[in-house]
């Protein structure tokens, strides 16, 4: 009889025939629809109507802290808990499983920062029909109606999302399957003893057992499916929305659209192969969070479930033109607009947070609170990575180091692929290639530079490798529905599966980084986790089987955490290695809500297309939104070839994401920077150097991020919630507040319109100071060096105009202050500086608030108990939309004062004052007389 690995050889044979012609599109025939998903099907044969769900008012229990009511099923008599929370920071939280279940759903554990904090609910008023119950300010209430069980959150008279309204709320009971001798004899004997089970038990009887509820295939793979069918799912009401955003990873627009004419939009971690674009296939993460905004409030539903899960959205506006919407309003059409968003999730419980807002940045601390912030990386992680499939050895790799110098192009890290270890065996190195890794990283690290290498997290079956004979006597890997050890297909050929769900392997895997563990690795090596969605080749959809066992739990119950926990799991590595000194930096494909706190994620195997490069906005626009800012696309495209112009379109784009990473196919063309002729080498080389001339604001921008959860890269109607012009922009964005870029994404452009926000807003070009007022549509001219930026009248930003071979040689280096004026307003900044690197930017650092305001410009030091020097000092302050001074003052804080020089051009309004070289960390003020 073959071997396994004999069977499965044809099996990696084609997978990388395919992988390596570069030609293919993704095989939709590979993934599933929702009509091919047995339980999607069943809830969606669901129809709007009246619930038959009603809640037994005499159930209610409130307590300071909670509200508990029963639901019951009038259809089948089953029971359900509902529990209500009022949570601090205006959030609702609702609950609903079963009441008696056969046995422990899943409820997602680790993903929550915390137990959420409560505030009192009060009861305002009942009867026999419902209950109204206070959520505390601006006389927000919950009202719940019993026949049917309806859910309604108000604000004074205006209904601000209702669920149930639909009647939508369905919930699979956990049962005992009667048509085979695979039935619990113990479980079974509980039924007959429980009067309330018997009665369960005779209404079930008459339920049609439909396909897939007790098993399911797909091509040829079964799912044995043992607790039978445990979906739930829920319908939300947004009155008065007509945008919704988030609930990414989709290649889509950032506004989503409606579903009711095709599939749901579905979260299940996948590795799709040359995904395409403007479609709700799911793709490599999942996160569950929904944003609705209108003018008047921005709100935003967390449904936390880690099973396979998806998300119906319709529109009693969808489909109208701007003519038929005209005509509504010419008639006094009373029709308000509204949104409805179903949630369907395969298994688990129904668990989800309300986020009330009412501003877009209330709903970004609402969900922070919940989940954490983003990491704060490194400094050097906010620079230029330089990456492909695969640098061949340590020569490729000290050559192309050179080469970085040799054409004067700024970078960071270096990248290595699978082929650098020995026999895709992780934390090992090729013996002949990377012969000396140390030796390797050095070299790096005498240059300031630093280097990746991929960890991934399926491990090679092989009896020599230490990694997977620890993992095995261990007893760590996933096991399979039988109980022996879940293997799978790989880059490594047969592989198992470490489960990452449990504490003690994350444990043993964060101890395998230390430097007496990890041979070769040195404190410039960071780590890579790819595959981790996870990736099977030989699984259903390119994944592991569902019936697979995480402990008690099936695989279907934790799909989707499994790259969340790989990934904090490898951060917990990199800081343990360095006793908890040293941040970590760590890029993962698949991830979760709250993977956010572990480091970065990309937008996976794109494509050198002209499409590829413009979805890379929206894709990172809709992870900002639900937390996780710390996000790019592989510059020029992961497949195929660029031309020259969309490469160099492409380093324009990304050097304005927060990511900036080129990666390429190990069967594409080599197409480091200074392959494409000397002036394509130019305009690559100053795009690059612009992402470093803007390191300290963007490092700055990392840093609020990480103390508050607001996105760094941003949409327009974050700023400009009112303004409905902003709603549905894709193609420009903000990073932070002050900055807006319009990035040319189309072949051959000669212009732009790039619409500029705010009836009171000035905007300055970043390169020509050229001014232009808000609330337009300017259309800009473009050469092939364009990068249409522009700054915020009203702000202060500041960069360093050295720019060196890494960010590392740039921290002593001086700061240039960019002072944009608005004459209705006063121009502020911000300065942020600590060493870069550790942890101790905790109680270590400078911040800064730069103002400029009646012709004083100042620095005001905002953290005046924090411990941090600076070797940095301000050697050029650009004043935009300046005034001609007679004199310029300078005063330090040492009481001392000099007259700067300075220059001034009338023709722009722009006002240079040159070398006043005060110390970056101390207090000083500058007087325009």
């Amino acid at each position: 009889m073959a071997t396994f690995t004999e069977r499965m050889a044809p099996v990696l044979v084609l997978w990388l025939a395919v992988s390596l012609s570069g030609t293919w599109a993704v095989d939709k025939g590979n993934f599933k629809t929702c009509d091919q998903s047995s339980f999607c099907k069943r809830q969606r044969a669901l129809k709007p109507g009246e619930s038959p769900y009603r809640a037994l008012l005499e159930t209610m229990e409130l307590t300071n802290t909670r509200l508990t009511l029963q639901l019951i099923n009038d259809n089948n008599k089953v029971r359900l808990l509902l529990e209500l929370y009022r949570l601090q920071g205006n959030i609702t939280r609702v609950k609903i499983n079963e009441l008696k279940p056969l046995k422990l759903r899943y409820e997602v554990p680790d993903v929550l920062i915390r137990d959420p904090p409560t505030e009192p609910l009060s009861l305002l008023s009942q009867d026999e029909n419902g209950v109204v119950l206070s959520l505390g300010a601006e006389s927000q209430r919950v009202i719940v109606s019993a026949r049917p069980f309806r859910l309604d959150i108000m604000e004074g008279r205006e209904v601000l999302m209702s669920l149930n309204s639909r009647g939508l709320l369905a919930f699979e009971h956990l049962r005992m399957r009667k048509d085979t001798s695979q039935a619990d004899p113990e479980a079974e004997k509980k039924e007959e003893t429980d009067p309330a089970k018997q009665a369960e038990t005779a209404k079930e009887e008459e339920e049609k057992v439909e396909d897939g509820m007790w098993e399911e295939t797909f091509k040829s793979h079964s799912d044995s499916k043992p607790n039978g069918p445990s979906a739930v799912s829920l319908d939300f009401s947004l009155p008065g929305v007509e945008h919704v955003y988030g609930i990414p990873e989709h290649a889509d627009t950032l506004r989503l659209k409606t579903t009711e004419n095709g599939d749901p939009y579905r979260l299940y971690n996948l590795d799709v192969f040359q995904y395409e674009l403007y479609n709700p296939m799911a793709l490599y993460g999942a996160v569950p969070v929904m944003l609705a905004h209108n003018a008047q409030r921005t709100t935003g539903i967390f449904w936390l479930n880690a099973a396979e899960t998806w998300v119906d959205i319709s529109s009693n506006t969808a489909g109208k033109t701007v003519f038929g919407k005209m005509l509504d309003y010419v008639q006094g059409s009373s029709e308000t607009p509204q949104t409805d968003v179903r949630w369907i999730s395969e298994s688990g419980i129904i668990d989800v947070f309300i986020m009330l807002g009412p501003t877009p940045k209330d709903v970004f601390a609402q969900y922070a609170s919940l989940t954490g912030t983003q990491a704060f990386p490194p400094l050097a992680a906010v620079g230029y990575h330089q990456c492909r499939w695969n640098y061949n050895d340590q020569e490729d790799v000290t050559s192309v180091d050179a080469g970085f110098d040799e054409h004067d192009i700024p970078y960071d890290y270096i990248w290595l692929d699978i082929e650098h270890t020995d026999g895709k065996r992780y934390f090992t190195w090729d013996p002949h290639k990377f012969a000396s890794p140390k030796e390797m990283l050095q070299g790096l690290m005498d240059k300031k530079r630093k280097m990746v290498a991929i960890v991934d997290p399926h491990i090679k079956v092989d009896t020599n490798y230490k990694i997977h004979n620890e993992i095995r006597s261990r007893s760590f890997y996933i096991k399979n529905k039988d109980g022996g050890d879940y293997e799978g297909w790989c880059w490594p050929g047969s592989a198992g599966y470490p489960d990452f769900t449990r504490a003690d392997m994350r444990d043993w895997w964060a101890s395998m980084f230390a430097y007496d563990q990890y041979e070769g690795s040195m404190e410039n090596l960071y780590t890579w986790n790819d595959m981790n969605e996870p990736s099977v080749f030989n699984g259903p959809e390119v994944t592991m089987h569902k019936d697979a066992l995480h402990g008690a739990w099936e695989h279907r119950d934790v799909h989707n955490l499994y790259g969340f926990y790989v990934q904090m799991a490898t951060a917990e590595g990199l800081i343990q290695r360095s006793g908890g000194v040293e941040r970590p930096f760590v890029l993962t494909r698949a991830f979760f809500a709250g993977s956010q706190r572990y480091g970065a994620v990309w937008t996976g195997d794109n494509a050198a297309e002209w499409d590829h490069l413009k979805v890379s906005i929206p894709m990172c626009l809709s992870l900002g939104l639900v937390g996780i800012s710390f996000c790019g696309a592989d510059v020029g495209g992961f497949f195929k070839s660029p031309s020259t112009e969309l490469l160099v379109r492409w380093y324009q784009t990304g050097a304005y994401q927060p990511f900036f990473r080129a990666h390429a196919h190990l069967d594409t063309p080599r197409r480091e920077p200074w392959l494409f002729g000397p002036e394509n080498t130019a305009l690559i080389r100053e795009a690059v150097r612009q992402r470093y001339t803007l390191l300290p604001y963007w490092y700055q921008q990392f840093y609020h991020a990480h103390r508050t959860g607001q996105p760094i890269m941003r949409p327009l109607w974050v700023e400009y919630p009112e303004d409905p012009a902003t709603f549905a922009l894709d193609d420009e964005f903000l990073i932070g507040r002050d900055l807006l870029v319009h990035p040319v994404t189309e072949e051959g452009a000669r212009g732009v319109t790039a619409y500029l926000p705010g009836k009171d807003e000035v905007w300055f070009d970043v390169h020509t100071f050229q001014k232009h007022n808000g609330a337009q549509n300017l259309y800009i001219p473009v050469t092939i060096s364009s990068i249409p930026v522009f700054q915020r009248g009203g702000s202060i930003i500041p960069r360093k105009i050295r720019v060196r071979r890494s960010s590392s040689c740039m921290m002593h280096d001086p700061y240039t202050l960019y002072v944009a004026l608005n004459p209705q307003r006063t121009a502020e900044g911000e300065l942020y500086i600590d060493d870069g690197h550790t942890f101790n930017y905790e109680k270590e650092f400078i911040h800064r608030r730069l103002s400029f305001a009646n012709n004083l410009l100042s620095s005001v030091n905002l953290a005046p108990d924090a411990q941090f020097s600076t070797r940095s000092w301000i050697e050029r302050i650009v004043i935009l939309g300046a005034s001609k001074p007679s004199k310029v003052i300078l005063k330090t804080d040492d009481g001392q004062e000099s007259q700067l020089e300075f220059d001034f051009d009338s023709s722009m309004s722009v006002l240079t004052l040159r070398k006043p070289g005060m110390n970056a960390g101390v207090d000083w003020n500058v007087m325009l007389q």
